[in-house]
Parts: C-alpha cells; structure tokens; sequence
C-alpha cells in the first residue's frame, strides 16, 4: 500500500466517525490505530514525531482523547493510573508482564468470569480484566 493510498483510507475512516481528517490526526491515527502495542500517550508523541517532527504533545493527547471519545481506541487503566491506547475496541482482557511491562490481548473467551451478573447493588454494563504475571518461554 503506497503512502498516498494509506493516507486516503485512514481520511476515510476519520470521515467515517466524524473526525476532519487533517495532517496531524492522520499521522497520529497512522501509528495508534495500526500497532498491537498498547502505547502511552507519550510513547504515541515519540513515534509520530519520527514522521511529523512538529506536532506538539497536546495536540497528540488531543487527538487520542478524540479517537477515544468516537471509539475508535480504548483507554484501559492497566497500572498506577498511566493509561495507555488499545486500538482493540471488541471486548477482550489484558496481560501485563511483570518483567517487560508489554501488555497483551487476552481474548474475551479465554478467561471464564461468574458473578458479575448478581453483584448486590451493582448494575454492570460492561467489565475488563487484567491478569499480571510472566509470560511463559520469554
């Protein structure tokens, strides 16, 4: 896929959720939505700036509290409040390495959860979790 053509897709997709397409949010959106990292907002800033050198901290925040906001990214609190970006929108869990601190996909259906449902006084609409450990063979 040439650079032209990756451009046009993601404008599209932006159009698509109702976000103007401009320069800066299409280079935020080229790394953010395409990585199965799972990257601070800081980690973001680095690797943008590698090819837009001149856009700002804020602006970078800015465009991934948009892209949240339109669901296009999912901002999971995993450890000590730092958020971090997940273009992963379909229901799934987390793996944090203890060792490396590489947070993974768990898919939904690999972890059984029961009792949500029947918690006294809570009305749950939607739950996540996050296992810590080690990953095996590392």
């Amino acid at each position: 896929m040439t650079n032209q053509t990756d451009t046009q897709q993601i404008a599209t997709l932006l159009r698509e959720r109702g976000i103007q397409p401009s320069a800066q949010r299409v280079a935020v959106a080229r790394y953010v939505l395409f990585t199965r990292e799972h990257p601070t907002a800081d980690r973001v800033w680095d690797e943008v700036k590698k090819d837009f050198p001149v856009i700002s901290r804020a602006t970078v925040y800015n465009t991934l509290n948009l892209f949240v906001d339109k669901e296009l990214l999912q901002s999971p609190q995993l450890d000590d409040g730092a958020a971090v970006f997940d273009a992963n929108t379909s229901p799934h869990h987390h793996f944090v390495d203890l060792e490396t601190g590489e947070v993974a996909d768990i898919p939904i259906d690999q972890l059984r959860v029961e009792g949500v449902d029947e918690l006294d006084g809570f009305d749950v609409d939607s739950f996540t979790v996050v296992v810590r450990g080690r990953r095996q063979g590392a």
